[in-house]
């Protein structure tokens, strides 16, 4: 099948910021509430994917007097944070992103707050390779909305339009790029083919297929053009 535009997951797919929500959590409990137990590394890495409500029940309950204030401005800490000191690009995405940007429009859509995407631009310099996004936290719908939203909806003006990719033409036969079964359920409640980054945090059940490297997407997918 040959796809006419790619749509990532973030965490777990292009990059890991566990060890940096950590300590930008740690700092801001401290300073800003006086709390000196944060969720661990480990916790962080068990969360990563679900939405803002889901991490706040499953982390934050029983933090403070307002759980749900105290997770709302460790959000907001946590995008200034990454912005500068950023999380750990899987090694080969850079190169994945200029293979397949020469050939296919790409997109991004994640579970994340509102800010965290850009966040994870100013960081990498990615938003180069990109047509468009969106989050749950800006549009307050879930990822399978997020992602027929990105289908269907027209490419903005000031946006990459890549070749192949025409203004005012939505995408007919994309694809989905993720690391959970949270991700593979989306992309099936999208009517979205799924395509599982193994080397992520989450396995999947049924994927179209499975990449253990970020350039195995660029093998595959030249493959499936030719």
């Amino acid at each position: 099948m040959k796809f006419d535009g790619i749509i990532f997951d973030l965490d777990g797919t292009l990059w890991d910021s566990c060890r940096s929500v950590a300590e930008s959590w740690h700092l801001t409990l401290t300073r800003r509430f006086g709390i000196k137990e944060a969720p661990s590394l480990s916790e962080i890495q068990s969360i990563m994917g679900m939405t803002a409500s889901e991490i706040a029940r499953a982390l934050f309950t029983g933090i403070g007097e307002d759980p749900a204030y105290i997770f709302e401005v460790c959000g907001k800490e946590e995008c200034d944070y990454l912005s500068t000191h950023g999380g750990i690009v899987y090694p080969g995405v850079e190169e994945m992103l200029q293979a397949l940007s020469r050939r296919h429009p790409l997109f991004l859509v994640s579970n994340c707050q509102n800010g965290y995407i850009e966040s994870f631009f100013r960081f990498t310099g990615f938003q180069q390779y990109f047509t468009d996004y969106e989050c749950e936290g800006r549009s307050q719908k879930p990822k399978a909305e997020n992602i027929r939203d990105i289908i269907t909806r027209l490419p903005q003006v000031d946006l990459v339009l890549t070749e192949g990719y025409k203004k005012g033409r939505q995408l007919a036969a994309p694809v989905y790029i993720g690391d959970t079964k949270m991700d593979e359920a989306s992309a099936k409640l999208a009517g979205c083919p799924f395509i599982h980054a193994a080397y992520g945090f989450g396995s999947a059940k049924e994927p179209l297929a499975t990449i253990k490297t970020p350039l195995e997407l660029v093998r595959a997918l030249n493959q499936e053009s030719n």
